[in-house]
């Protein structure tokens, strides 16, 4: 396949977390498919989570686990709060102290090598990159603190701060706190079809990447690594390109310096 080609205008990147930086197929996917299993919900798979996402609105992962298990007609539902959903997931993605197990967020992993990101703030005008997630606050501070790549993103845009995408509020507010106007120039990066429908209803481009699980379950079909039903689902929704997990490609956007 042909790499993307971009004019190498851009000036700030804009990126997701959960697949984008981090791999979370054995964490955040994992955790929903347990909460699910725990209530009973066992129709509920790995495909099942895909097909939510594909479909987008599914941004906030604790409220997607309480709407997987309602849609579950053999689910143990009744009387079943949003709260004791949350509860349930964060026990299996934090850890449960009182039985001295540990929390599937252990397994995530970064994705890009930390090398892209210094090319990325060496060519983005006084350094204008942003975290744009779903993530609490706290994930997301975890994330970046641990893989000591905090220091690239002097903004994040987090769960507590407003709308999640697909409202453009995650992305204009970044751009708002980087002090940019949303434009062209400004790339949102991300995994799902919410990610670029948030950046083009703020007026900025939407560049989606292929998770690396993604990517392989095409790979091993023969097909294309943008193949996926995500993949073509952010085409779909306006996405400019879809590049190679690591997104490494996205360099060819930034004018050196």
């Amino acid at each position: 396949m042909t790499p993307p080609s971009f004019p190498g205008t851009a000036t700030t990147l804009l990126l997701d977390m959960d697949g984008v930086l981090a791999e979370v197929s054995k964490s955040y996917r994992a955790c929903i498919l347990a909460t699910c299993h725990e209530y009973g919900a066992m129709s509920i798979t790995h495909d099942t989570i895909n097909e939510w996402k594909t479909r987008g609105g599914c941004n906030n992962d604790w409220k997607l686990s309480l709407d997987l298990i309602n849609s579950d007609p053999n689910a143990k539902k009744e009387g079943l709060t949003y709260e004791q959903v949350v509860e349930t997931f964060e026990k299996y993605y934090q850890g449960d102290k009182s039985t001295n197990t540990a929390g599937l967020c252990d397994l995530e992993t970064l994705i890009p090598p930390t090398s892209v990101f210094e090319e990325f703030q060496r060519r983005c005008k006084d350094a204008k990159m942003a975290i744009v997630t779903g993530r609490p606050k706290k994930d997301c501070m975890k994330f970046l603190e641990l893989h000591k790549i905090d220091k690239y993103f002097p903004v994040c845009v987090v769960m507590e701060d407003g709308p999640p995408k697909p409202d453009p509020f995650p992305v204009r507010r970044a751009c708002e706190l980087l002090g940019v106007e949303p434009s062209q120039d400004v790339i949102m990066v991300g995994d799902t079809p919410d990610d670029i429908r948030s950046a083009v209803a703020a007026g900025c481009m939407g560049v989606g990447v292929a998770t690396p699980e993604g990517a392989v379950a095409s790979e091993s079909q023969g097909l294309s690594f943008d193949a996926g039903s995500l993949c073509v689902a952010m085409k779909e929704c306006g996405a400019s390109c879809i590049l190679k997990p690591g997104f490494e490609d996205l360099l060819k956007a930034f004018p050196k310096k």
